[in-house]
This record gives structure tokens, sequence and C-alpha cells, in this order.
């Protein structure tokens, strides 16, 4: 490892140090350690010289670890475990999904934003956040700058909603299960659902987090349909072909962790300590995107990026309520 290379994953490894401790302060934890890491990367990238020689790193932390730590989360699935909510739940995660996405993305692109940031911020609305904005960055082929805004922007919206969520509980849906379902498909990151939920009690979080994680499910096949699309914009129909599709080789180490679990190969100690791992990996990564974005593209694209994806969880958050008496 050069020396260059050396500083730039040590600089992230500090940051992401960092912002996994503050994720356990008590007010911070709806926040996350993800979020957290790219707000101190973009802190300490545009107000010090820290990252100036640390460049190859910072690019090996924020491309390599990134897929690793994606491939390790895919340990969050439990296909067994999601069985309880049945087909219903199943269906409630998949429409509020699709049109989270299509809605989000078409007010993007309605607002002049740029097709990758428009696909990446439709991801992370739909499907759960920084981490699927992650996955989906190297599917479009995303700049840094790009992931990183969108990132920030879902951080927000999430951040506002969920203490919306928490403020208005007993006049959203009051009863446990009902509001844990409603929390679990209309939140965006896993910690935000957890924070929110956890007001309802036991039986609303679980409910929350399974919902979340038939959400979660849902990132595999997202990931191929952007392919697919995007592929198929720059080809005439006639020449498109699906064997032709770039898939990522993340994306079959993401499904290989994900029957791991369901089948119970590893013990749940281990699958606890992956997963420690792979959220650590991610904050480095997410810290090292973070270190190359500077504060002005915000005022270039922020508030458009930010408008697009309020309008686009209010229409989510509207459809998840109409659609719990109706499902549940």
């Amino acid at each position: 490892m050069t020396k260059q290379k050396a500083i730039g994953v040590g600089l992230t490894a500090l940051l992401a140090t960092i912002a996994t401790l503050l994720a356990k302060v008590p007010g911070l934890t709806m926040v996350g350690s993800l979020i957290l890491a790219i707000v101190i990367g973009m802190v300490v990238g545009n107000y010090t010289k820290a990252a100036q020689n640390g460049g190859e790193g910072i690019a090996f932390s924020s491309k390599i670890l990134l897929r690793i730590g994606i491939i390790l989360l895919g340990l969050r699935l439990n296909f067994f475990a999601i069985q309880g909510l049945g087909l219903t739940g199943f269906l409630y995660a998949i429409v509020l999904s699709s049109i989270a996405f299509f809605t989000v993305y078409g007010l993007s692109r309605k607002l002049k934003i740029d097709p990758s940031f428009a696909v990446l911020l439709a991801g992370g609305t739909a499907i759960c956040g920084a981490a699927a904005i992650a996955a989906i960055a190297p599917v479009v082929k995303a700049q840094e700058k790009a992931v990183a805004l969108s990132i920030a922007t879902i951080a927000l919206i999430g951040t506002l909603f969920t203490l919306i969520y928490t403020g208005l509980y007993p006049l959203l849906v009051p009863e446990d299960k009902p509001y844990g379902i409603f929390a679990g498909g209309t939140l965006h990151e896993i910690a935000h659902v957890v924070a929110a939920s956890s007001i309802g009690g036991a039986e609303a979080e679980n409910h929350a987090i399974i919902v979340k994680m038939l959400r979660v499910m849902l990132l595999l096949p997202l990931m191929i349909f952007i392919m697919w699309w995007f592929e198929r914009k720059k080809k005439v129909a006639q020449s498109f072909s699906f064997r032709k599709l770039p898939i990522p080789w993340f994306v079959f180490g993401f499904l290989a962790m994900s029957l791991v679990q369901t089948f119970g190969f590893l013990h749940e100690d281990a699958v606890q300590w992956l997963l420690g791992i792979a959220y650590f990996l991610l904050a480095m990564a997410m810290a090292g995107l973070g270190l190359n974005v500077k504060f002005r593209a915000f005022q270039e694209i922020g508030p458009r990026l930010f408008l697009a994806g309020l309008g686009g969880t209010i229409v989510l958050v509207l459809f998840g309520a109409l659609l719990i008496p109706l499902l549940f």
C-alpha cells in the first residue's frame, strides 16, 4: 500500500470511527453513522487540508470498500423472517416503493435535474436511503458529487419526517401494528424507521423493521431495472439485449449474503459481527465521498433536489396512510 493510499484509508477510517461513536449519542441515533460520516467528511474536506495527500486511499474507500460493505449488507435480509406479513405486506412494500421511485424521478426531471441525480434520489427514497444510493451509484456511473448530494438530501428529509411522525404519533395511525407498518413503509433510513416506530412500542417497531426489510429486498430488482432502463436508453430497441446488461459483480455478492442469512449458514453472533463491519466500511465510504464534495455544489442543485425529494416523500406518506386500511 502506497503512502498516499494509507493516508486516505486511515483518514476515512478515523472519520468513520467518529461517526460511529456519535451515532450512539442520544438525539443522533436517528441520523445514523452513514449520514454522520458523509457530513463529517464534507466539513473536513471543505475546511481543512487533511485530505490533500490521501486521494488514492479516499478513492479506494469510496469505491472498493463501498462495494464490500454493500455485499455484507445482504446479511440483513432473511427471506423467512418476513413471512409474518404475508402477501399483503409484500404488496404494500412494492406499491409504495414503486410510487416513491417514479414520483421522485418524475419530479426531479421536471425540475431539470440530471438523470443520474434523479435516479439516485428516487432509489434512496424508494428503498433504504444512503445504502440504496450507494448501491445504485456504480450502476449508473454517478459522480461522487451526485451521490453525496443525494444522500444529504435523503438524510435531511428523512430526519424531518421522523420528527413529524414522533410528534404526531397519536394522530397518524394510533394502533401499534398499523403504525409500525406505516413507518416502515414510508421512512427512508433504517435508523429513521427504528427511531419513529419505537414510540409505538415493541410490536410497532417489529412490524416497522419487517416492512423496511421488505423494501430492502427490492434493492436488487430495482438495480437490475435501472441497469436495463439506462442501457435501453442508450441503444435503439432493435439492438437491445438483456445479455449485454453490465451487471456489477457486487450485486451477486449481495444476493449470496442474503441466502447465507436466510438458510442460517452463519451463527447469529457472526452475522451481527459482519454487519457491524459492513456498516463501518460503508461509513468509511461515505466519509470518502464527503471529503470530495465542495459546499458550492449545493448552491447549484441542492434546492431542486430537496424539492423533488420532499414532494416525493409527501406522496409516499399519503399513499402509505391510504393503503393501511385497505390492506391491513
